[in-house]
């Protein structure tokens, strides 16, 4: 049976409880194994190793961001979240106006200095600010690796990006994000952020309920679950899952903005109701 590993980002946690009163990493660390998570994803450090190590978290997720379009960085930072415990690492890669012609050529060159280094998935993320902004850049980054190795190219989708460069509505999620399923089939990670066409994170509860965004937006993580297990190659995969919710940033420069719940409360709930859809995906 294909299987699902709960991920939590730490970023959630930033400036919680308070700013003032910010969580040590340890107390964080704890509070992800306690809620029920199977791991974290965050840039590691081996003292994220040491804590997820102690409080029993075996998948520890790296992160690699860079747009300084210099492929001779790539080598360290791999080995950087190597050594801090990374099997799978996430990557947002280049700058909103790199050529896809340019970030395929990078794309390509950190694949293949993860093979040499060896022990290592990464995943390249869908994300605005970075070569993956659009659809089409995406899609057309994908086609020039394929072109290149004849491998499909491994993508860390987080389609809330996606569903507001596109102003999608709930009626049309699935058919306009789930377009091209060979490449939802091939990934090993998938960040799930709660959105609507207007608003790249929603709320996940209100007043102690779902809210209906959070409603629409599951019963899409259906659909892709449904489109994930589909493939025949998946029958025994691991889809290492993300209830991503960002926090509050002073200034209003987050994605949690004034009036809604915390990340990581929302975060929690998120990941129960995931594993809710995941069970419904048959």
């Amino acid at each position: 049976m294909p299987h699902i590993a709960h991920i939590a980002n730490l970023w959630s946690l930033v400036g919680h409880p308070s700013r003032e009163k910010e969580w040590s990493l340890e107390k964080k660390i704890k509070a992800v194994a306690d809620a029920g998570f199977d791991g974290i994803t965050t840039a590691l450090t081996p003292e994220h190793r040491r804590l997820a190590e102690k409080y029993q978290l075996p998948h520890l997720l790296g992160f690699i961001s860079d747009s300084s379009g210099d492929p001779e960085k790539y080598v360290a930072a791999i080995r950087a979240q190597k050594e801090a415990g990374a099997v799978q690492i996430n990557v947002q890669l280049d700058d909103h106006d790199t050529p896809p012609a340019v970030a395929a050529k990078h794309w390509l060159r950190l694949v293949r200095e993860a093979e040499k280094i060896g022990g290592v998935v990464v995943s390249l993320e869908v994300h605005r600010d970075c070569c993956t902004e659009t659809p089409e850049k995406t899609y057309e980054i994908a086609e020039r690796f394929q072109k290149a190795t004849g491998q499909l190219i491994k993508i860390n989708f987080d389609f809330s990006h996606f569903a507001v460069v596109k102003h999608l509505g709930p009626g049309n999620y699935s058919a306009r994000l789930l377009d091209h399923p060979d490449l939802v089939q091939n990934s090993d990670q998938s960040h799930c952020r709660p959105f609507n066409g207007h608003h790249c994170q929603v709320a996940v509860t209100h007043k102690g309920a779902l809210t209906d965004e959070a409603k629409s937006y599951l019963a899409f993580t259906v659909d892709l679950f449904k489109c994930w297990k589909a493939a025949p190659q998946n029958a025994d995969r691991t889809l290492y899952v993300c209830p991503e919710m960002g926090p509050y940033h002073e200034g209003g420069a987050g994605y949690n903005i004034t009036g809604l719940p915390p990340a990581w409360p929302d975060a929690v709930v998120l990941r129960g109701e995931l594993a809710k859809a995941w069970k419904r995906a048959k």
